[in-house]
This record gives structure tokens, C-alpha cells and sequence, in this order.
């Protein structure tokens, strides 16, 4: 009960930054310019195994921090799966990390049969996000990085489709 606290207070404080209205989307735009992503993260993926960064070098990795809770969130998720599936042959990884609970974050995955990693970062995912430019720890919040790890891209708030495409096609 008490580690689930810290969770649910944050979730709180990030409907308040927008989360939880799809009228606050910002629009999406390219990084004032490319950055090296900070590859130390060490976050468990639902089967409990600790995933790197660094298993999808070389590969555009389209990084979607959210939560289950999240209404824009769990909207943009097909989109995501599709993205998934039209471009990984093309050397594209979607990456989910959820700054909610495994219990939640499986729960959600398993109801849209997810297609892409789903990472546990609950509140280290968060401080990747603001270290990634979500500095008002808005949810969701996408971050495309470019085949040599830096970031080529963010976008604060639901992320369509042709939004996402816009930003990875051209790295692939």
C-alpha cells in the first residue's frame, strides 16, 4: 500500500499538468536540436527483466512514457501498435515506459494485446522523461531518438499516427 502511494500522488499532480485533457495537446515538433538520450536507464519490462537502452542501438527508437490511468495515453496506444507493426522490419522500436505499477501497466497491455515493450518505470520514469525535455512532466510524452541514440524529436501530448510516422520515417 505505501509504495503505491508515491504512484497515485504523482498521478494526481501529472492530471494536473494535463494528463487527463486532450484539449492541452501541444503541437509536435522536432528538438531545438539533437541531443545524446542519457542510456543509464535500468527499468524491468513485465516479465520482471531489466532492459537497456542499449539492446536497441542502432535501431530509431520511438520512447512513449504514459500510464493506464492516462485517458490520452491509453488513446494513442493503437497508433502505436500500428506503428509497431508497419516499420519494426525497418529497424523501428516502439518502447513503453509507464510511471505506473506492473499490476496496472500488464493489466492495460494484456487488454490491447501491446506489441512492443512495456518498461516499469513508475517514478524513475518520470525523471527520464524531464531529463528527455518533459519538463512540465505532462503525460503522454513521446521521444523519438535517431539510429545513434540522440534525440531526434518530442512531442508533449497524444501522438497520432501520421504524427508519429512524420517523425520516424525519415531516420529510418
Amino acid at each position: 500500500m505505501y509504495r503505491l502511494l508515491p504512484v497515485l500522488a504523482l498521478g494526481a499532480v501529472l492530471l494536473v499538468a494535463g494528463c487527463g485533457s486532450e484539449s492541452t495537446a501541444v503541437p509536435a515538433a522536432p528538438a531545438p536540436q539533437a541531443t545524446m538520450a542519457p542510456i543509464a536507464f535500468n527499468f524491468p519490462d513485465l516479465d520482471g527483466k531489466p532492459r537497456h537502452l542499449t539492446e536497441w542501438q542502432g535501431q530509431v527508437v520511438l520512447v512513449n512514457f504514459w500510464a493506464p490511468w492516462c485517458p490520452p495515453c491509453r488513446k494513442e496506444m493503437p497508433a502505436l501498435m500500428e506503428l509497431q507493426e508497419k516499420h519494426a522490419a525497418r529497424g523501428l522500436t516502439v518502447v513503453g515506459i509507464t510511471i505506473d505499477t506492473h499490476d496496472n501497466a500488464e493489466a492495460f497491455a494484456d487488454s490491447l494485446g501491446i506489441n512492443f515493450p512495456i518498461l516499469i518505470g513508475e517514478e524513475g520514469g518520470l525523471e527520464l522523461a524531464q531529463t528527455l525535455g518533459n519538463k512540465v512532466g505532462a503525460l503522454p510524452y513521446t521521444v523519438v531518438l535517431d539510429r545513434q541514440g540522440r534525440v531526434a524529436y518530442t512531442h508533449r501530448s497524444e501522438i497520432t499516427l501520421e504524427q508519429a510516422e512524420e517523425a520516424v520515417l525519415p531516420l529510418l
